[in-house]
């Protein structure tokens, strides 16, 4: 059996649906830190079956919107002093902004590139373009 030391001081990213987090790793900009970070895929899940989980070895700002649009089942654990101090369960972000892009090719985020790509989150749990109400390429990544 593979054995994975605990950390004392830094971030678990937990429950990652299994086989997503190498696509997390890099949308997250945790291949650009020079700290120590764990990408363990396919471990055994008592709730989920299988799952991955990403271990940082230092505190730092993850953008969680882009984290609960990719995978709303996510939880973020903080570790300090090798103890869970906190423990946030993620959700859908009613708001996205720059995370993805408008596929129509009338939209104005096409014509003017300064413009932000803002999706907001309908009622059907489905995600449309401010501008021109068109839905992204993909809704689960």
């Amino acid at each position: 059996m593979l054995n994975i030391d605990s950390i004392q001081n830094g971030i678990v990213i937990d429950h990652i649906k299994a086989g997503t987090g190498m696509q997390i790793y890099h949308l997250a900009g945790l291949d650009e830190l020079d700290c120590c970070v764990a990408l363990i895929r396919n471990a055994r899940s008592g709730k989920h079956g299988h799952k991955d989980i990403i271990k940082i070895e230092s505190m730092i700002d993850l953008d969680l919107d882009v984290l609960g649009y990719l995978d709303p089942d996510i939880t973020i654990d903080i570790i300090r002093d090798g103890q869970i101090v906190e423990k946030k369960k993620l959700v859908k972000p009613k708001t996205l902004k720059n995370v993805i892009r408008c596929r129509n090719p009338r939209c104005i985020t096409t014509i003017e590139e300064e413009i932000d790509h803002i999706f907001i989150l309908g009622e059907n749990g489905k995600y449309r373009c401010i501008y021109c109400e068109q839905e992204p390429n993909k809704q689960n990544p």
